[in-house]
C-alpha cells in the first residue's frame, strides 16, 4: 500500500489546484455485455464502465436481493414449511416438496449456489409473508442503499412481470452492500455446500453455477442469472491483494471472459493508496484543540498512477463549544475532505478526544482567557 504525502489545506487557505480528470479505462472494447461494470468495494469508485445505467432486465442476480434480505431478516436458523406455490416455481430448482421444512439458511446456499427458483419463492413467502410483501421489502432495501434505477416485482427474476429491472450499476451498489455482511460473503463463495435432506436417505449436494470461482483464481464470489429476455446476467467480486473489485454484465454472451478481463484490467491500472491515515493530526493552532484532535479511520483510495499527486486535503473544524471540556465522551468537531482532481471523493469526521482529569486543569484556564477573549475582555488586567 502507497502512503501518499497530504497537501493539507486549511479553510480560508488558496484555493485548491483543479487538473484535468484522466478517463475511465474504456471498458467497451472487448467487453461481449450490453451494460457493464467495475467498482472498487471499499471506496465505490466505478473503475470501467460500459452503459452501466441503462435500465435493463437481470434474470437470477435478482437473488441478492433476496438473499440479503432473507440474511437480514435474522431467521438463518429457523425451519420453514415449503408450500406448494413455492414447489411450482418455473426454471432452475432444488426440487423441494411441499410441506417439508427447511433451514432458511439451507434455502438461502440453494438459492445463491444453484439459483433455485422454489427457494426464491420459499424464502419471500417465510420473511415477507407473501412474495408481493416480499417484493416490497426489496424496493424499500435498494432505495435505502441508492438503487434508483432499479425495481424487483418478484425474488428470483423470471420474466413474469414487466416491471422487474434494474442497471449495471445499481447492480454493483447491491453486491457492494451485500458483502459487507460476513455470512453473505461466505455463502457467495462458497464453492460446494451439503444440505440436509429430511424427506430421503441422502443429504442435497449444491454445487456453485459460479464457474469464475473455479475459473479465476481471484474470484472470490457472485451471482448467475439467464432467462430468455434478459440473456446472461453475472455479478462477481475478486480480491487481489489489498484491492477488491466488484463487476456486473447485463446481456453478457461472453460474461466470464467480460469480467476475467475487467478484473486484470482493474488489477493493473489501479492501486489501493492510503490518503489518510488514522491517529491524531495537528491541523489547529487552537490552544483547546492542539494536540486532541485526531481520525478514527484511514482512508484509502483505488488511483492510477497519473493520479497519485493529485490529491488534496482540506480540513474544516468549528469553533470550540462551551462544554466540550465537561464531556465524558469524544466528540466530533469536523471532517476531513478528500479531494482527487477537485473533486470531493472521500471524507471522514475529526474527533476530539475526551481530556482526562489530570489535564482539564491546566485547560480550565486556557478556555476561560480563550472566551473571555471572544467576548472582548482583556484578561491581563
Amino acid at each position: 500500500m502507497r502512503l501518499i504525502s497530504k497537501l493539507v489545506i486549511i479553510t480560508l487557505m488558496i484555493s485548491l489546484l483543479i487538473v484535468n480528470i484522466p478517463h475511465k479505462a474504456d471498458a467497451s472494447k472487448g467487453v461481449s455485455a450490453a451494460s457493464a461494470v467495475l467498482i472498487e468495494q471499499k471506496s465505490g469508485r466505478i473503475l470501467f464502465e460500459k452503459d452501466a445505467h441503462t435500465k435493463r432486465r437481470i434474470a437470477s442476480i435478482t437473488k441478492i436481493m433476496t438473499a440479503i434480505l432473507a440474511i437480514e431478516s435474522g431467521k438463518m436458523n429457523q425451519y420453514v414449511k415449503v408450500s406448494e406455490q413455492a414447489t411450482r416455481a418455473e426454471g432452475s430448482s432444488v426440487y423441494l416438496k411441499p410441506g417439508e421444512k427447511i433451514k432458511l439458511n439451507d434455502l438461502v446456499y440453494g438459492l445463491m449456489l444453484r439459483s433455485g427458483n422454489d427457494t426464491a419463492v420459499a424464502i419471500a413467502e417465510y420473511v415477507g409473508g407473501s412474495v408481493d410483501g416480499f417484493a416490497y421489502l426489496m424496493n424499500q432495501k435498494a432505495r435505502e442503499i441508492g438503487m434508483y434505477d432499479t425495481h424487483f416485482a418478484n425474488p428470483h427474476g423470471l420474466d413474469d412481470h414487466e416491471n422487474h429491472y434494474s442497471t449495471a450499476y445499481d447492480m454493483a451498489i447491491l453486491m457492494r452492500y451485500a458483502m459487507q455482511n460476513k455470512t453473505f460473503q461466505k455463502i457467495s463463495g462458497t464453492k460446494v455446500y451439503r444440505a440436509p435432506n429430511p424427506t430421503e436417505d441422502w443429504d442435497r449436494v449444491w454445487k456453485n453455477k459460479n464457474r469464475l470461482l473455479t475459473k479465476y483464481k481471484f474470484a472470490t464470489g457472485g451471482k448467475t442469472g439467464y432467462t430468455k429476455r434478459a440473456k446472461r446476467t453475472l455479478v462477481t467480486t475478486a480480491t487481489k491483494g489489498d484491492m477488491n473489485l466488484i463487476a456486473v454484465t447485463l446481456n453478457g454472451p461472453d460474461d466470464w471472459n467480460d469480467h476475467i478481463s475487467m478484473y486484470e484490467n482493474g488489477f493493473k491500472s489501479f492501486d489501493m493508496a492510503e490518503v489518510l491515515t488514522k491517529g491524531k493530526v495537528d491541523i489547529s493552532k487552537n490552544k483547546l484543540y492542539k494536540g486532541h484532535l485526531y481520525l478514527k479511520k484511514s482512508i484509502v483510495y483505488p488511483v492510477t498512477s497519473k493520479e497519485m499527486d493529485q490529491f488534496s486535503i482540506k480540513y474544516k473544524v468549528e469553533k470550540p463549544r462551551k462544554n466540550l471540556i465537561s464531556s465524558h465522551s469524544e466528540a466530533i468537531v469536523g471532517k476531513a475532505e478528500v479531494y482527487l482532481n477537485g473533486r470531493v471523493v472521500e471524507e471522514a469526521p475529526i474527533y476530539f478526544e475526551k481530556i482526562h482529569k489530570k489535564e482539564k486543569k491546566g485547560l480550565l484556564n486556557t478556555i476561560k482567557e480563550m472566551f473571555l477573549s471572544v467576548i472582548g475582555v482583556n484578561v491581563n488586567g
